[in-house]
């Protein structure tokens, strides 16, 4: 059912889509405000929902803009966010702090998946999750998205945890909630830009249809949460996970040295690895969030389709 809010606007195609039972993957826009520099992010943006399109689903990039909860942009409204440069990056915490005061800002994995779940949307494609942060035993540093796929029943599509977490308490974490992580036709859970990290997918699927039947299996039984679809980026694509770490751990001591916490730590080290990587972090970022895009679109036709 599309909902009646007075802060919410759906854009006209997406409202179609859910009126008629079509599907629609969610897209978040941190990605965009936080994520890529300009004009890479918005140049990403079109190139993700055109992908989407192709699979026969349709977008809806999620973002606040001046106070209105937008499910799906127009070109102009995505173009004029990937320009922005005092957007907010909107979590759980704060998505109604930015609607009640007017802001704009882009929308995290858990807001999304809040925004997704209020509009009747049931697939959402990312690039890679929060999680916990490295030493988060003395910050407690731990993102608020795990939380989010542990209560909202919205299938989320990523190339793993951000490969800057700390993956093993991220998994930890996820397994204590009780959030299935699915690695898509791999046994090896992928580390966003790398195709495998040192630890095992604690359960696997092969097809988007089977990954639908699982999630409308869990539904049936009234099991609540979301689930985590691990997609490995592209062999083509991927900076192995050696070379990684190397520029990760790099980036970590500059930010300890500049005092980065919170919100800005994971901006802040994108930025300093694509610096680093001489822009190839980027380029892969890019494949795999359309990497991840076609999937969902996949798993949301299976979906509309019965599993």
């Amino acid at each position: 059912m599309i909902p009646s809010s007075p802060h919410i606007d759906i854009h006209p195609a997406v409202a179609e889509a859910l009126a008629t039972g079509r599907p629609v993957v969610a897209l978040e826009s941190t990605i965009i405000t936080h994520g890529m520099p300009w004009p890479h992010n918005a140049e990403m943006a079109a190139a993700v929902e055109a992908v989407i399109e192709e699979e026969g689903a349709t977008a809806a990039t999620i973002a606040v803009v001046e106070g209105r909860l937008k499910i799906g942009l127009g070109e102009a409204e995505r173009t004029a966010l990937a320009r922005r440069r005092d957007a907010m990056k909107l979590s759980h915490a704060d998505l109604a702090f930015a609607i009640a005061e007017g802001r704009t800002g882009g929308t995290t994995v858990a807001a999304t998946m809040m925004a997704a779940h209020l509009a009747g949307i049931f697939v959402f494609a990312t690039g890679g999750i929060g999680g916990v942060h490295k030493g988060a035993e003395t910050s407690f540093d731990i993102s608020a998205d795990l939380e989010e796929l542990a209560r909202t029943p919205v299938i989320v599509v990523s190339a793993g945890p951000k490969a800057i977490l700390d993956v093993g308490k991220t998994l930890e974490v996820l397994e204590t909630h009780g959030v299935p992580v699915v690695g898509y036709r791999t046994d090896v859970l992928p580390a966003f830009w790398s195709r495998k990290s040192p630890f095992r997918a604690p359960l696997r699927l092969d097809t988007p249809a089977a990954i639908a039947r699982f999630q409308a299996t869990r539904q049936s039984l009234g099991i609540s949460g979301g689930m985590l679809v691990a997609n490995p980026i592209q062999a083509e694509a991927e900076i192995p996970a050696p070379v990684m770490e190397r520029h990760i751990a790099k980036a970590q001591r500059r930010a300890e040295a500049e005092g980065i916490t919170g919100k800005d730590v994971t901006p802040y080290l994108l930025e300093r690895i694509y610096e680093l990587t001489d822009g190839a972090s980027l380029a892969a970022n890019i494949a795999l969030v359309k990497n991840n895009a076609r999937l969902a679109a996949q798993i949301a036709v299976a979906l509309a389709a019965g599993g």
